[in-house]
């Protein structure tokens, strides 16, 4: 399965090279995608032999409102065990992940961790209502939901013959699975808050400020994370949002 881009914003794709130096490849990912990288491969890992069991990580309210609090996060880290299947999940995060983080979150770390707690709050909640208990390929749809409409003119294929522009990926990998026979579930979720996260950080700022409404932003990630982030100071009362 391909999902390149074949007219520009390709830049962070990992090429196919046994040249490749692996390590300078890993290290040249951004720190909040390597991060998630890492813990998804460590994840799995423990779990293929048998350090940790998949059953003390998937996600439930009922577990997390128990103190099990972790489950929020190690949902989205299982991707299952090795295999092709595997691998498709980690290219399509890091490569989405990447892509957002070098692009329009490139110096805005704050902003990014904002929009995956966001997603994973979001998701997380809707995943309630229908019993699944991994969560990890929800928040790849978003990301590659957001990465898409942030890049309408980016052409992109499918197996080398089906092109299309960016905003179609996630349909495009939605109807992939569906003719593969793969529950679908997650992915639409993914979908549905990508757009939601979409709207309130890239479109509601533009009708706010054109209609004068009195909150211009709804987004902007608290100043304790800023903080942590060591973004604190380039957060400056009126200061326009980075388009």
């Amino acid at each position: 399965m391909d999902f390149a881009g074949v007219g520009g914003g390709g830049g962070g794709v990992m090429r196919h090279n046994a040249n490749v130096d692996l390590m300078s490849w890993y290290m040249e990912i951004p720190p909040i995608s390597r991060l998630y990288l890492t813990g998804a491969f460590l994840t799995t890992a423990a779990c293929a032999v048998d350090l940790i069991s998949p059953f003390s990580l998937y996600f439930s309210w009922e577990l997390v409102y128990q103190g099990q609090i972790w489950r929020l996060l190690t949902s989205y880290l299982f991707f299952g065990v090795f295999s092709v299947d595997f691998l498709f999940h980690m290219y399509f995060l890091v490569r989405y992940s990447r892509l957002l983080e070098e692009g329009d979150f490139r110096g805005r770390p704050a902003h990014y961790i904002w929009m995956l707690l966001f997603g994973i709050l979001n998701i997380s909640t809707m995943a309630s209502y229908y019993q699944v208990n991994f969560l990890g390929s929800a928040l790849t749809f978003m990301m590659a939901y957001v990465w898409g409409r942030r890049n309408e003119d980016v052409k992109m294929s499918f197996l080398g013959f089906l092109q299309f522009n960016a905003p179609y990926l996630p349909w495009v990998m939605l109807t992939f699975s569906i003719l593969i026979g793969n529950a679908v579930v997650m992915d639409v979720i993914g979908i549905c808050v990508g757009h939601l996260y979409y709207f309130l950080e890239f479109v509601y700022p533009v009708m706010a400020s054109i209609r004068n409404w009195p909150i211009k932003r709804i987004m902007e990630p608290p100043a304790l994370l800023h903080l942590i982030c060591g973004t604190h100071d380039n957060v400056l009362p009126g200061r326009p949002h980075h388009e």
